[in-house]
C-alpha cells in the first residue's frame, strides 16, 4: 500500500527488485500480480519478476532445472532425516534438518509461519557447499565474479559459516563443470544482474 503511494507520487520509470532482500522480493512480486506496475507505467528493471516468482516457487524452481537437466534433491516421503525447505525465502528462513517426527513438526510450523509452501527433501546434511556468484546481462553474456566454498559441510548456515573465496578444494574440472552449471541455470531461469548459485557435493 505505501509503496504503490510513493510510486502514485513520485511516478518513476522503473523499479529493481534486487535491492532489499526478501522484503524487497515479496513486495515486488505483490505489486506486479496487484498490476501496479502497469497501472502507472513502471518498468522493472534487471530480472524479471517472473524469473524471481520461479525461483521463490520450489516447484517450478525443480521443474524449470529438470528442463535443463541439472539434478535437484528429491523430494518424498522418507523415514530417514531430511530437511524442511521453505518456499518463498531465498534466504533460507524457516528451513532447516529433522532428525525425528518431533523436530519435523517443530520446524514445519516455523517454516508455514515464513512461506505458504513447504518441501521436505532427502537429507544432503555433510555434503560440500560451493557458490558461483554470477553476473549476467540483458544481452546474455555471462561472467562469474567468483566461486566460493564453505569450510563447514552443509547442515551449518552459511551465515554462521567461514566461507572461502576462491574455493580450495575443487579439482580443475569440478570447478568448470559447477561453473558452467551456475551459468546454464541463471541463463535459463533469465536472472538479469547479479545471482548467486549453490551446488552440493560429496565430500
Amino acid at each position: 500500500y505505501f509503496v504503490e503511494k510513493v510510486i502514485e507520487k513520485e511516478r518513476p520509470d522503473g523499479v529493481m527488485l534486487a535491492f532489499g532482500g526478501q522484503t524487497a522480493l515479496n513486495c515486488g512480486v505483490a505489486l506486479y500480480k496487484d498490476g501496479v506496475f502497469e497501472k502507472y507505467g513502471v518498468k522493472v528493471l534487471g530480472t524479471p519478476v517472473q524469473a524471481i516468482i520461479d525461483t521463490e516457487d520450489r516447484e517450478i524452481f525443480v521443474h524449470k532445472l529438470n528442463e535443463i537437466d541439472v539434478k535437484t534433491i528429491k523430494s518424498e516421503a522418507v523415514e530417514n532425516p531430511v530437511i524442511v525447505r521453505a518456499a518463498y525465502a531465498l534466504g533460507g528462513l524457516g528451513s532447516g534438518f529433522c532428525d525425528n517426527e518431533e523436530e519435523l513438526d517443530v520446524l514445519v510450523e516455523k517454516a508455514f509461519s515464513f512461506s505458504p509452501q513447504v518441501l521436505v527433501e532427502k537429507s544432503l546434511r555433510g555434503w560440500k557447499e560451493v557458490e558461483y556468484e554470477v553476473v549476467r546481462d540483458r544481452f546474455d553474456n555471462c561472467i562469474t565474479v567468483c566461486n566460493m566454498e564453505n569450510f563447514d559441510p552443509l547442515g551449518i548456515h552459511t551465515g554462521e559459516s567461514i566461507v572461502i573465496a576462491p574455493s580450495q578444494t575443487l579439482s580443475n574440472s569440478d570447478y568448470h563443470k559447477l561453473r558452467e552449471l551456475a551459468i546454464r541455470i541463471i541463463r535459463h531461469i533469465g536472472i538479469v544482474g547479479e545471482c548467486n548459485a549453490v551446488s552440493y557435493t560429496h565430500l
